[in-house]
């Protein structure tokens, strides 16, 4: 009888083969760092912000004021940029990656409840999302109203 747990036996690989040369890309792959991670992240949301939220954002904010933050592989959350706007207020930008529909740019803006007690996020998908957006928080100083405390939705704020 065969043992199945036996060692399989690996012949050695040419360097120039192409498994090989596929090994060494995997390989190249586990090395990615943080810091590759988080700048990777900040490129992705400048690039993003620049690209199609131009006559606001991208007028506002530079590549140097996203902060990249690295991957969490066990809750499969994507490498993400976020930037600060003053007021309490943040945008988170993210790749959305599926099988179906392959990467897709997040951009959320978080804005602090009216309450004090968390904050509201606001997936943006275009420039005229973030104007109505923007209106409604200029009216409220840049926090988002709710009738009364029953009535808040917000994310608990840490603290």
């Amino acid at each position: 009888m065969t043992d199945i747990l036996e060692a399989a036996i690996v012949p050695a690989l040419d360097d120039a083969s192409p498994l090989a040369r596929l090994f060494a890309m995997v390989s190249e792959l586990d090395t990615y760092t943080d810091a590759e991670q988080r700048e990777d992240a900040e490129i992705a949301a400048a690039h993003h912000v620049y690209n199609q939220y131009g006559a606001t954002i991208g007028q506002v904010l530079d590549g140097e004021d996203w902060t990249g933050r690295i991957a969490v592989k066990d809750n499969r959350l994507e490498a993400s940029a976020v930037a600060w706007l003053e007021g309490g207020l943040w945008l988170h930008h993210t790749l959305d990656i599926s099988e179906a529909d392959g990467a897709r740019d997040v951009l959320t803006l978080i804005a602090p409840c009216a309450c004090g007690s968390g904050y509201i996020d606001f997936q943006l998908e275009n420039e005229e999302d973030l104007l109505e957006i923007l209106t409604d928080l200029r009216r409220t100083g840049g926090r988002v109203p709710h009738q009364n405390d029953d009535d808040c939705a917000s994310i608990p704020a840490q603290k």
